[in-house]
């Protein structure tokens, strides 16, 4: 089997275990909010409801939240009112009073990522739990994990994003670009910014007439 044909499994193995992991979200009802879609990039999660386009995925690493939620310590999604929208979210695994993320990491973490904090809160006030843990696990499985506690100011915060995702859903209005180092993995990359553009090496010395002399 050649390279090329094993990479090509591979990717499609990933791609197929993605979309049985990924939360099923009816685009159609702008009244359900996910968590997942304030925490991150607003635009990026309006294109995915409006003009979805496919992610090409990295490794099983990123499905590892998706493949906890599916084992026997993972909570039911449970839904938090907001006027007359619902905010949905879904923690990896509760036990007793604590929540639990986990999340694939390229390498040692000294802070956790900040959507990845704004999830977990809003989590705990979800789910009425006192405390909240991340644990990060890079493909060495190696583990660093951080407890955090609730925050309502920070709560506050992603239910204004609720309302702001839900209007601009209504008036089909593009939301502004949200500037990050996730932007560059986003498969929407070149409607916010330009198109990517393969560059193709020069030689200097060719440009100046040097390239063919001879001695």
């Amino acid at each position: 089997m050649g390279d090329r044909d094993f990479r090509s499994i591979v990717e499609n193995a990933l791609d197929s275990i993605g979309k049985e992991l990924e939360i099923d979200i009816d685009s159609a009802d702008i009244q359900t909010i996910h968590l997942h879609e304030v925490v991150h990039c607003l635009r990026r999660s309006y294109y995915d409801r409006i003009d979805p386009q496919e992610i090409q995925r990295r490794g099983f690493n990123e499905l590892l939240s998706g493949l906890l939620r599916k084992l026997q310590y993972g909570s039911d999604p449970k839904e938090f009112a907001i006027d007359d929208i619902k905010l949905k979210g879904q923690v990896d695994m509760l036990i007793d009073d604590s929540i639990f993320l986990f999340r694939g990491a390229t390498n040692e973490l000294e802070n956790p990522h900040a959507n990845d904090v704004l999830y977990l809160n809003a989590c705990m006030w979800i789910y009425d739990k006192p405390d909240g843990i991340i644990v990060y696990i890079t493909g060495d499985r190696k583990e660093t994990t951080f407890s955090i506690s609730r925050n309502k100011k920070m709560f506050e915060e992603v239910i204004r994003r609720v309302r702001v995702l839900n209007d601009l859903l209504k008036e089909q209005k593009t939301p502004i670009i949200e500037p990050s180092t996730e932007c560059s993995e986003c498969q929407y990359y070149e409607r916010c910014f330009m198109k990517k553009k393969n560059t193709k090496q020069l030689d200097l010395a060719e440009m100046l007439g040097f390239g063919n002399k001879k001695d």
